[in-house]
C-alpha cells in the first residue's frame, strides 16, 4: 500500500532525518505552534520567530510541557540577533496564520533575505525546509522569488529539491528543501 504524506509530514520527515537530539533548530514562522511542537520533541533547543503576538501566545499553549525553546515576537529576518549557537535545521511554513488575518502574510523580500542568512549560517550538512503556499497573491510572489533564487544556488555547495503534488487544483502548497553541502 502506498501512503501519501502531506507536505507538512514530508517537511517533518526531512528534518527528523537530518538532526539529532543534540542539535539546535529554528522555526522561522511559528504560526499556531505545530512545527515548534514537533521540533521541541526531537531537538536539543528550538528558537521560534513570529511577528504576530497571537501566534506566539497560541504556540505557548502547545508547549507548556517543554522548556527547550525560546519564542521571539519579531520578524524572522532578525534571527541572527538572537541565535548565538550553531543550528542544524530551519523550517519556514509560509503564508498567513491559519485562522488569523489573511492580509498578514510572509513577504517575498523578508523571506528571501532570511533564507540567504540561514544558508550562510547553517551548519554544513544542515537542512532548511520551506512549505510554500503560492495560492494567494503574496504567496505567488514569494514562491517565484524562492524558486528563482534556489535554482541558482551553487550545486557544489547546496542540494535543492522541490516536492509537489502535480494533480491538485488552486496552486497547492509545495515543499522546497535546501541542504548545505559545504
Amino acid at each position: 500500500m502506498i501512503i501519501v504524506k502531506t507536505i507538512i509530514d514530508l517537511s517533518h520527515d526531512l528534518i527528523k532525518e537530518n538532526i539529532t537530539k543534540q542539535d539546535v533548530v529554528l522555526d522561522l514562522t511559528v504560526g499556531n505552534g505545530n512545527d515548534t511542537l514537533f521540533l521541541v520533541k526531537i531537538a536539543k533547543f528550538v528558537y521560534g520567530f513570529d511577528i504576530q503576538t497571537a501566534a506566539i501566545n497560541q504556540a505557548k499553549l502547545k508547549l507548556v510541557n517543554y522548556d527547550n525553546y525560546r519564542l521571539i515576537n519579531t520578524s524572522h529576518e532578525y534571527f541572527l540577533d538572537y541565535i548565538n549557537k550553531d543550528f542544524k535545521a530551519a523550517i519556514f511554513n509560509l503564508g498567513y496564520l491559519p485562522g488569523g488575518n489573511k492580509l498578514i502574510t510572509t513577504m517575498a523580500g523578508s523571506t528571501l533575505l532570511t533564507l540567504k542568512l540561514v544558508l550562510e549560517n547553517i551548519k554544513v550538512t544542515g537542512i532548511c525546509v520551506l512549505v510554500v503556499y503560492p495560492g494567494h497573491y503574496e504567496g505567488k510572489r514569494e514562491s517565484q522569488a524562492l524558486l528563482n533564487y534556489s535554482a541558482k544556488l551553487d550545486q557544489l555547495k547546496y542540494q535543492v529539491i522541490k516536492y509537489e503534488f502535480i494533480n491538485q487544483i488552486n496552486n497547492p502548497p509545495y515543499l522546497l528543501a535546501i541542504r548545505r553541502l559545504q
